[in-house]
């Protein structure tokens, strides 16, 4: 299985994913790591490692254009899935239906609660007393896809955004490689918006 990764900044949950892969852990390889930010430290990291790497800007196009350019890429890679790892661009529907439950993304609640931006923020403004992240398929909705896993955090009586934000990312870190493999032993099964993980 050939992962394709796309990232927009320090790509964390990339090197989550990286390190898994590199080490053994994850019985698939990363073809490539595509940012649209030239200075994204994710991306420094993914040459570092030795990584098929690009950048590609999308200065001057739009969202249809510079999605096929990234398609293309992709395709170019034999990519099986693609990984959002704090990928700062909504995806057009062309690119969703391009890879039809084959994009992953992580978000940084339990979804459907408080998708979108600022999640962390806005569950200590709901005063949730539990929150955490999930790993769910792209669709073309907003972090609205068939949910894969997820992760519970207590939201403790003094947690600030950062405060929760990093015990969150520390999940993240956890159960993204996991959702991974569980798609490399074939293990999940897509039943309309359910996703059924087999024994």
């Amino acid at each position: 299985m050939i992962l394709g990764i796309l990232l927009s900044g320090r790509g964390s949950n990339f090197a989550a994913i990286a390190e898994n892969v590199l080490t053994g852990k994850l019985p698939c390889e990363i073809g490539c790591v595509i940012s649209n930010v030239s200075s994204a430290p994710g991306l420094e990291r993914a040459r570092y490692w030795g990584l098929n790497s690009y950048f590609l800007d999308p200065t001057a196009k739009d969202r249809v254009a510079y999605d096929a350019e990234v398609i293309k890429k992709l395709r170019a890679h034999n990519v099986d899935y693609v990984c959002l790892a704090g990928y700062m661009r909504l995806l057009g529907a062309e690119f969703v239906n391009a890879f039809p439950n084959q994009i992953l993304n992580i978000h940084p609640s339990l979804l459907p609660a408080f998708p979108g931006l600022h999640a962390q923020r806005q569950a200590l403004q709901h005063g949730v007393r539990f929150s955490g992240c999930t790993v769910h398929f792209v669709d073309t909705g907003l972090d609205s896809g068939p949910i894969i896993l997820q992760a519970v955090v207590s939201v403790l009586p003094d947690d600030t955004e950062e405060s929760l934000s990093a015990r969150i990312l520390k999940e993240e870190h956890r159960i993204y490689p996991e959702a991974i493999r569980l798609l490399c032993e074939r293990r999940v099964q897509v039943e309309g918006r359910r996703v059924r993980i087999l024994p």
